[in-house]
């Protein structure tokens, strides 16, 4: 008997609401997968107002009895691993079981200190990064000398690997930064001490997922950011240094692409974006403001600023294609709430010419125009709503138009930050 594998995947610039849309979706699955990004992203979940943030952590570990995985394509930072176990320990939460990937590739010191220089000395454009080692770590991975959860498992394998990465590393930081270098007695202790907490939970993750899936369970995969800051798909060079589309599944639990049953795309009502890149729908003026402070859009990272703008359904298509998205949820449809006017991107106006087709030329995107449809505002509390017909009529009229353009249903609405302001149609 196969089990049943869904996919949450943000159809934007990340901050969608995948954790709460997680969250929602956990309390039916056997297993939550992360399967790339690192701690460069937040997942928030509120619960009866407490809030939870994960950086590192699958949004499942709320729930006893689960079994959370990190997978294969995460960069794991095992300090913030570490600090979210305690965490949840502190305030005596039952939580899941969780499983490390032997395969995930580990944030060194080396990689922050290295993004922090690349950033802040003017070496490079400024690319808006949280400095968190993500990138740094990838470059590694793919170029072959990165450091792997198993690695740490093997202190003398460990210990000549790490001697002449750090060599070059070093090489790096005191040449071209003008920096103090890394001690490696310093770095080899502190793996050391990595290693005697992961022991406990390194496993392998495609071997779980499939032995779930043959067992006829439920298996739910979660990613970081979204489409739209994908390496391959998203406006490049303004991206994250992996893949959070539908793709970045397969590579990052070693699940196969015919497993997977169900794929639920996350949008927020409205845009928005953290750091550099284009934003095509982006208000600069008091709309922004609004959906800033009512929307709480303060990255869960860095607590930055998010950038705000009106909902893209051009890129929001584009972004459906990328993951063969089945299924739509839509969250923060109440921060919408209150607008006298609403509205949409339908369209760009690009090289004076007008097209419904997303561009993935970023020096094309960061000229193009959007065209909007305007809807009529709506200022009901939706807080309380439980059904898609008790909906404002505007904001019903808004979920149909997203229906229509895309062609794919709308199965989650967000109505509130909380876990129970949730709305499930039938047609899930």
């Amino acid at each position: 008997m196969k089990g049943k594998a869904e996919v949450i995947v943000g159809m934007q610039w990340g901050d969608e609401g995948k954790g709460r849309v997680a969250d929602a979706i956990t309390p039916k699955s056997d297993v939550i997968v992360r399967y790339q990004g690192g701690a460069n992203s937040g997942h928030t979940v509120i619960v009866e107002g407490k809030k939870y943030i994960f950086h590192i952590l699958p949004s499942g570990m709320l729930y006893s009895g689960k079994t959370c995985v990190v997978g294969n394509g995460v960069a794991l930072d095992p300090d913030r691993l570490f600090e979210e176990l305690d965490e949840l320990s502190s305030q005596g939460m039952d939580r899941a079981r969780l499983i490390v990937s032997g395969s995930a590739h580990v944030v060194m010191p080396y990689h922050k200190i290295l993004d922090q220089f690349e950033e802040s000395k003017g070496l490079k454009r400024r690319q808006g990064t949280t400095e968190q080692g993500i990138g740094p770590c990838y470059v590694d991975k793919f170029g072959r000398t990165g450091i792997r959860v198993c690695d740490l498992m093997h202190p003398e394998m460990l210990r000549d690997k790490l001697d002449y990465i750090l060599g070059l590393k070093n090489q790096i930081i005191t040449r071209i930064y003008d920096e103090k270098p890394i001690s490696f007695d310093a770095l080899y202790d502190k793996a050391m001490a990595w290693k005697e907490r992961l022991s406990l939970y390194v496993g392998d993750c495609s071997k779980v997922v499939a032995q779930a899936l043959n067992e006829g369970k439920s298996v739910l995969f979660e990613g970081a950011q979204g489409t739209m800051l994908d390496v391959d798909h998203g406006t490049y060079p303004y991206v994250t240094s992996s893949n959070p589309t539908c793709g970045g599944v397969c590579t990052g639990t070693g699940v196969g692409p015919k497993n997977i049953d169900r794929i639920i795309g996350v949008a927020k009502a409205y845009c928005t974006r953290v750091g550099e890149g284009p934003l095509p729908t982006e208000d600069l003026g008091e709309k922004s403001q609004y959906l800033r402070e009512k929307g709480r859009e303060y990255c869960a990272a860095t607590g930055r600023p998010r950038r705000c703008g009106w909902l893209d359904l051009v890129a929001l298509k584009y972004a459906a294609r990328i993951n063969g998205t089945t299924h739509l949820a839509i969250t923060k449809l109440d921060v919408l709430s209150g607008l006298e006017e609403i509205k949409v991107c339908v369209a760009y106006d690009c090289e004076e010419k007008r097209s419904e087709e997303y561009p993935v030329d970023t020096h094309i995107l960061s000229a193009a125009k959007p065209v909007y449809k305007t809807f009529k505002g709506f200022s009901q509390d939706m807080s309380e709503v439980e059904t898609v017909e008790d909906l404002p009529q505007g904001a019903r009229d808004y979920v149909k138009l997203i229906e229509d353009q895309t062609g794919i249903p709308v199965i989650i609405l967000g109505v509130g930050p909380d876990r129970k302001e949730t709305i499930f149609r039938e047609t899930q």
